[in-house]
């Protein structure tokens, strides 16, 4: 099992972004694939996820409205599409296999729970800043 993340970078505030993660030795059937990134200093937080066999998507407060999360099952791929990025979008962004199929609160939020995070790709840096 891996997970290729890519599509990091430099972005001015109010710039968008489009992360990639490159799926291979299981599918979207398998599992959920979630986004989550660690910001300097900062512990590890959960971002979006989608669920596996065509569920639904899941988002942090923070990130609602402004990120999207999308798959093509014909490229393996998960894709986070950010939009209107703030300096407090700075981190690295992981994408791991989410084996709890995308936990979330009781206002429907993703979850991070590390515990069900049992693969990840190496990191994609993306800095916003003017």
């Amino acid at each position: 099992v891996q997970l290729q993340a890519s599509g990091g970078g430099s972005v001015q505030p109010g710039g968008s972004l489009r992360l990639s993660c490159k799926l291979s030795g299981f599918t979207l059937d398998d599992d959920g694939v979630g986004w989550i990134r660690q910001a300097p200093g900062k512990e590890r937080e959960a971002v979006s996820c989608i669920a596996s066999n065509d569920g639904p998507t899941y988002y942090a407060e923070s990130v609602k409205g402004r990120f999207t999360i999308f798959k093509d099952n014909s490229k393996s791929t998960v894709y986070l599409q950010m939009n209107s990025l703030n300096a407090e979008d700075t981190a690295i962004y992981y994408c791991a296999r989410d084996s709890f199929n995308c936990p979330y609160d009781y206002n429907g939020n993703y979850i991070y729970m590390e515990r069900g995070l049992n693969s990840w790709g190496k990191g994609t840096l993306v800095t916003v800043s003017s």
